[in-house]
């Protein structure tokens, strides 16, 4: 073989080889070896790892792998046949455990994608949630606010402070560049601008409420964008900027349709302001969904603002014309009350100075009477007596309904004897009734009581004007009076269904009937009888006297006994029949050795003189004071005539048997002089009976009388029969007080 110089490649020689795989094999079992202990820290620590097992057949995959490697390295040189089994033997189970962990890797990788895609999921739901949270933020923001708009609106109730504050809020919250408020005209067919953000004092510009811009508005309860070029968008003076974008937005103008307020018309509830808002200019800002909502809730609590400013307001002038009607009502209750005080003053000076010229005609006039008299003088001075005593019966007539009707006259309960009463009147009407010839008879039913509780004095003065009137008004035939206890069928009486007595055991109505032939009344007439100072205009009842008052007095002392009263007749001289209803109680226990002595009206019966009666008279009139002597002069009496107290109390004597005293003199304590006269006599048969007399006709003289211990009252005018039945009274019971 011929030798060439060609250079053959250098390969290493087999022990070389043999070297570097031995070297390798080495490394590749190290790095093996170490991958499970890797795994085993990563299991250790990851606690939620869900494929341990996995990663636990894995690191025996890698073992045997490395197991392998490892023996491998004694396959470099001579070895026995056991090293071979070894290496065989590692080499399965090598085999089968990378077997099974792939077939295991085919169905991990699906979870894995799963898991994967979850993680997607997740992070889109993430991203989701970060932009729901930051709606809530955007929301709390706007709620909040909403709020602060709220309490700015909402601390004043002035109409013109609630739209400003609004404007002032809005555009500060918002950043705006111009807001403004567009109000109804007082038409109702325009809008005008009424209040803008930056102009102080913004120009009247009006707008037709039918534009179509403005109809889009009000159709809607939501913010709506419009033209910034609308009219009532122009807000600020055009410009080399973009404008930017406008919203408007109605105002409800709520519960208007009940008030006038000021110069605001009279709206109905579809009525609605415009409130138009505008962005900077020339900015890419545009609206926000929670800027808008914040607008259409400002505007809900604009209107609800402006709803109980109105109510206020017209609250407000209610309350000023109630404090204007009180102030006047106020005003006229004092003038009322100053009024009364002043009638009731006049009517208490009235009625003693006209009581004191009476007390000097009617005693001189029946002083007179006792005298020897021609048949013309005895008419004449029985006339001037007759006309005395209806002036007197006037006097007291006047004053009785003055109480009546302010309300000041209250009924004087006590207990009395019923048949009395009747016999008192039926004594005092006989003498005029015998004068025209009238029979006059007195019927009383067997179960009426012969006790009742009342006031007696008014009853009777009832039951003697309706006699009186029938005397009266008759010239012939006769009277009839009946009494009897009203059963429940005859309470009733259908021209007064007001009147609704009611029965029980501690009460009982007295119905009294007056009968006469007399001249009748028109039936037409009757409802004109209890009118006070109307008199029937008939025929037969002019000329007859009287003043017109006496039933109309009648009819409220009955009102005032909780009864009712009516007259019925069928016509002119058919005569009449006036009946009266009257409610008087039941005493529980009658012992008439017990009742209060009461006086009745005088009579000619019982001593005619008292001679030698030491009397004291003190009266600062001279001539009350000498009408009063000449009466007691006339009985017999001792007189002594005082007209002052220090004069009075330097003189009275226990000679003295009675002291009159007059306690209606200005400059003369009465009541003081009669407790002095108290402490003077120590003894009480000693000291004289003291009497008062008086005009006043009210109560509270004889309460006055009673508590400074007098121990009489009597009413002026005094005659001659008057005094003597007094004198006669108080010397036997030693106590007198007339009836008020």
């Amino acid at each position: 073989m011929e030798s060439c110089n060609c250079i053959e490649p250098q390969w290493p020689p087999d022990d070389l080889l043999m070297k570097y795989q031995y070297i390798s094999d080495f490394f590749i079992a190290l790095a093996y070896f170490s991958i499970p202990l890797e795994l085993i820290y990563f299991v250790k620590k990851s606690a939620v790892f869900p494929y341990r097992w996995v990663l636990v057949q894995f690191g025996a995959f890698i073992v045997l792998c490395g197991a392998t490697h490892l023996i491998n390295l004694w396959t470099f040189t001579v070895h026995s046949r056991t090293v071979a089994s070894v290496m065989t033997t590692a080499k399965v189970l090598t085999a089968a455990v990378s077997c099974i962990t792939a077939l295991m890797l085919v169905h991990i990788i699906p979870d894995l994608l799963s898991v994967k895609t979850r993680e997607l999921f997740l992070k889109n739901k993430a991203a989701e949630l970060d932009r729901e949270m930051g709606l809530i933020r955007t929301q709390e923001e706007t709620g909040r606010h909403v709020r602060m708009l709220t309490h700015e609106i909402r601390s004043t109730l002035d109409r013109h402070t609630i739209l400003k504050t609004t404007l002032v809020e809005l555009g500060r919250t918002l950043a705006l560049e111009e807001c403004a408020l567009w109000m109804p005209t007082r038409t109702g067919l325009e809008l005008q601008l009424s209040y803008t953000l930056r102009q102080q004092n913004p120009v009247g510009y009006t707008v037709p409420i039918h534009h179509p811009v403005i109809n889009q508005v009000f159709s809607s309860n939501r913010a709506v964008k419009i033209s910034p070029n609308c009219p009532v968008a122009r807000l600020r003076p055009a410009g080399k900027y973009m404008p930017g974008e406008v919203v408007a937005v109605r105002v409800p103008l709520l519960h208007l349709s009940n008030f006038h307020i000021n110069d605001w018309p009279e709206l109905s509830t579809k009525r609605y302001a415009l409130m138009v808002l505008m962005l900077p200019s020339d900015s890419a800002r545009q609206w926000h969904v929670h800027e808008l909502e914040l607008v259409e809730v400002v505007a809900d609590q604009v209107a609800v603002a402006l709803s109980h400013a109105a109510i206020l307001e017209e609250s407000m002038r209610a309350r000023d014309l109630l404090m204007d009607q009180n102030v006047a009502l106020d005003l006229a209750r004092r003038e009322a009350e100053t009024a009364i005080r002043a009638r009731n003053d006049f009517l208490a000076v009235m009625n003693h100075e006209m009581r004191t010229p009476m007390h000097a005609i009617i005693a001189l006039s029946s002083l007179l009477q006792e005298t020897e008299l021609t048949p013309e003088q005895r008419l004449m001075v029985e006339t001037v007596l007759k006309s005395s005593n209806l002036l007197a019966t006037l006097i007291n007539d006047v004053l009785d309904l003055s109480r009546l009707e302010d309300g000041s006259l209250q009924l004087d309960l006590g207990t009395f004897n019923l048949y009395a009463v009747f016999r008192e009147v039926l004594n005092l009407i006989k003498p005029i009734a015998s004068v025209k010839k009238l029979h006059v008879s007195l019927n009383l039913a067997p179960d009426l009581p012969e006790y009742a509780v009342g006031d007696e004095k008014r009853l009777m003065q009832t039951i003697l004007n309706i006699v009186g009137n029938a005397v009266k008004f008759s010239k012939e035939g006769s009277i009839s009076i009946t009494a009897f206890v009203a059963k429940l069928d005859t309470l009733r009486d259908s021209k007064a269904p007001e009147f609704l007595p009611v029965l029980s055991d501690n009460h009982f109505y007295l119905r009294v009937q007056v009968k006469d032939s007399g001249s009748g009344i028109n039936p037409l007439d009757i409802p004109k009888l209890f009118t006070k100072f109307a008199q029937n205009q008939s025929t037969g009842t002019r000329n007859s006297g009287g003043s017109g008052l006496g039933l109309a007095i009648c009819k409220r002392f009955v009102n005032l006994m909780e009864g009712h009263i009516w007259i019925e007749s069928e016509g002119l001289g058919k005569g009449c029949t006036a009946i009266l209803i009257v409610k008087l109680g039941m005493p529980e226990r009658v012992n008439e050795s017990k009742l209060p002595y009461m006086p009745k009206m005088p009579t000619n019966h019982g001593q005619t003189a008292f001679p030698g009666l030491k009397v004291l008279v003190m009266d600062e009139n001279g001539v009350s004071r000498m009408v009063t002597k000449g009466l007691l002069l006339h009985l017999g009496c001792d007189v002594t005539m005082v007209g002052s107290s220090d004069e009075c109390l330097r003189l009275v004597s226990h000679e003295h048997k009675v002291v009159f005293m007059d306690i209606c003199v200005p400059c003369i304590d009465s009541y003081g002089i009669t407790i002095r006269i108290h402490e003077k006599f120590t003894k009480r048969h000693e000291r004289p009976l003291l009497v008062a007399l008086t005009g006043n006709t009210d109560k509270v003289t004889k309460e006055n009388c009673m508590r400074a211990g007098m121990d009489g009252l009597i009413l002026k005018p005094v005659s001659l029969d008057k005094m003597r039945s007094v004198l006669t009274d108080l010397l036997e019971h030693r106590v007198f007080f007339e009836a008020i």
